[in-house]
């Protein structure tokens, strides 16, 4: 378990696709740099289209702060992989991870935008969710 401290909010992307995944975290790696902890994960386990709980477990790990981590998702697949790999955490930390009803690309950008100035988890969301 990661146990990071940073003072901002974590991001993840989680995406059917692993190329729409990662072209995401880049363009938020080129507007934000290294300041929010992020972390992406796509496709299955085979390689092909698809989600899968263990990697974005392992996404929510990477990206975990102290100040929570919001998680966008592409389809309704991954949103239901995403709550099962929340509820594979301790209890106590799944109340601080929350997944955004937001456009996967721009809505990754804002939040991480708004994570970067220290914003706290309710409005980092917001700004995803605004981002549509």
């Amino acid at each position: 378990m990661t146990d990071n401290h940073s003072s901002n909010v974590g991001i993840v992307i989680v995406s059917h696709s692993p190329l729409v995944a990662r072209g995401a975290a880049d363009m938020v790696h080129q507007m934000v740099g290294e300041s929010v902890p992020l972390a992406w994960c796509g496709g299955n386990g085979a390689g092909g289209l698809g989600t899968d709980v263990a990697g974005i477990h392992e996404g929510i790990e990477k990206a975990w702060s102290t100040r929570g981590v919001a998680v966008l998702v592409d389809l309704g697949g991954a949103e239901m992989n995403t709550e099962m790999a929340i509820e594979l955490l301790e209890a106590s930390r799944r109340p601080m991870v929350t997944i955004c009803n937001a456009a996967i690309v721009e809505g990754a950008v804002m939040a991480a935008t708004e994570a970067s100035i220290g914003s706290d988890l309710p409005t980092v969301v917001s700004a995803a969710e605004d981002a549509i």
